[in-house]
């Protein structure tokens, strides 16, 4: 049993160690593309942000209006007609917790695994050697794209799912419940603060990188064999989603120690 927990551990180092590295490695190319403006690279990342983030706004919206619906209910139900205390709990629930959380565990289902899958499938059928045959560095046109393309789409997306909750619950609690507007409007402006905007763009920056990052890294891992290309896929979607909850409580815990 021990040494089985110590080859878990130095599996999960191992594995901390190479997505820091391609994580550095991204941000290297990302400097030097954006100063030889790659027209490729730039499609990629292009590419990426429309599938990863525009196509995904429909989703975000849907998900947060339902989640902004049944935390206003559930609200409404503990406080009453308590416009401020609303929205100071709308604040402390969703921008601190469930938007960057549930943002990224949508990005993981539909990004994630496309990413792993697409580069198992150019793994396999040998268009990642044909590439770098070419002279073209795999690590500039297919890994840095998709890193920074998820990163930008998580961060936009979490803004975007924290729009849609505010608006909605606004909504719902002024037709239903008949909330004042500048009551709920000041009790969500007192409780943003700097940690809260700290906080929002902490998770969705670094659960951005490391989604893509683990994605990538199972993507390029695949063998010779179409049959591990799913299980990568399997693989990157557990990880990605143990990361980001790991991500989540200790970004928590160093903001809130920071800004107490």
């Amino acid at each position: 049993m021990i040494s089985a927990l110590g080859r878990f551990f130095l599996v999960r180092v191992t594995l901390l160690m190479d997505l820091v590295s391609m994580l550095i490695l991204a941000f290297r190319n990302f400097i030097s593309a954006c100063v030889r403006r790659n027209l490729a690279i730039r499609m990629v990342f292009l590419r990426q942000v429309y599938f990863t983030g525009f196509d995904a706004i429909h989703i975000i919206v849907v998900i947060s209006a339902i989640i902004g619906t049944v935390i206003i209910a559930q609200i409404q139900s503990l406080v009453g007609d308590n416009a401020s205390l609303t929205g100071k709990i709308l604040v402390w629930v969703v921008l601190r917790e469930l938007a960057p959380l549930l943002t990224a565990i949508i990005v993981v289902a539909r990004s994630g695994t496309a990413i792993a899958a697409e580069l198992g499938a150019m793994k396999i059928n040998g268009e990642i050697e044909s590439i770098e045959m070419l002279g073209i560095s795999a690590d500039s046109y297919l890994v840095m794209p998709r890193i920074v393309g998820v990163t930008l789409s998580v961060v936009i997306l979490t803004i975007y799912f924290v729009l849609s909750v505010f608006v909605g619950s606004f909504i719902i609690s002024s037709v239903v419940w008949h909330l004042p507007y500048d009551h709920f409007f000041q009790g969500i402006m007192a409780s943003l603060g700097i940690r809260e905007i700290v906080m929002l763009f902490s998770k969705s920056i670094f659960f951005g990188l490391f989604i893509s990052s683990i994605c990538c890294w199972y993507g390029l891992g695949v063998g010779r064999s179409a049959t591990e290309i799913p299980q990568a896929a399997t693989r990157a979607v557990m990880t990605s989603l143990f990361t980001v909850f790991l991500l989540d409580g200790l970004i928590t815990y160093l903001v809130s120690n920071t800004f107490s």
